[in-house]
């Protein structure tokens, strides 16, 4: 497992195993038995969990894991979509930061259609939309948000992340009949028009800002000392 931080400039390839799981629409996806089931970890608190070794730690991917996954839990519990969009916009800014082609919301979408194009040669175009459980996609998302946090380097992990909850956020949309999960607090998909924005949010990107900037300027000077 290599420690450097993976980015999208580094190409990795989807793992196959080989072996398939067929589910009753007729979508296929590599078989699941063995990887564990993350949708069913408590993520409330394995994000207080994040929380707490990042401030040891002083790793701000693991606070930043840790507000991510806060917000896949209030989507489990209460069915609120807009979870998952404020997951998706916080994980590209805070992970894409210090890529600066990759800031913007269209170049982390057309880096996630290398997923689709690679999912394709691997089953086939718009298998996905045949119709997978949506506990699946929360499954796979937050195992791949996990082995990104700790910079796994054997697939695309960043890529599937998105994928994953790109995909969840269409079948809850598209096929409510596959949305099996629980929503114990009932289900309101994306009827508040407003971007819910958490204090935390917000002080986490600011503080992610000034530690990009500072690396940045560190490097800068670095490689100026080493030009004279």
């Amino acid at each position: 497992m290599n420690t450097e931080t993976r980015n999208f400039e580094n190409e990795k390839k989807i793992l196959d195993s080989g072996a398939r799981r067929e589910f009753a629409s007729g979508a296929v996806r590599d078989i699941q038995e063995g990887k564990g089931r993350c949708d069913l970890l408590p993520l409330d608190v394995v994000a207080d969990l994040y929380s707490l070794w990042a401030e040891k730690a002083k790793n701000k991917k693991y606070e930043s894991v840790s507000l991510i996954l806060k917000d896949i839990d209030r989507f489990i519990r209460n069915g609120d979509g807009y979870e998952i969009f404020e997951s998706l916009s916080f994980f590209r800014t805070t992970f894409f930061l210090v890529n600066a082609k990759h800031l913007n919301l269209s170049g982390m979408l057309l880096e996630v259609s290398k997923h689709y194009e690679e999912g394709a040669k691997k089953y086939a175009e718009r298998n996905w939309e045949k119709g997978i459980p949506t506990h699946c996609y929360v499954d796979s998302a937050v195992r791949h948000l996990i082995k990104w946090a700790d910079n796994w380097d054997d697939e695309p992990h960043d890529r599937a992340f998105v994928w994953n909850l790109l995909g969840l956020i269409w079948t809850v949309k598209h096929k409510p009949e596959l949305d099996d999960l629980p929503y114990t607090q009932g289900q309101n998909y994306v009827k508040n028009p407003e971007p819910f924005t958490p204090e935390e949010k917000l002080e986490m990107l600011v503080k992610t800002i000034r530690e990009s900037n500072e690396e940045t300027i560190k490097k800068m000077k670095g490689e100026t000392e080493d030009g004279k």
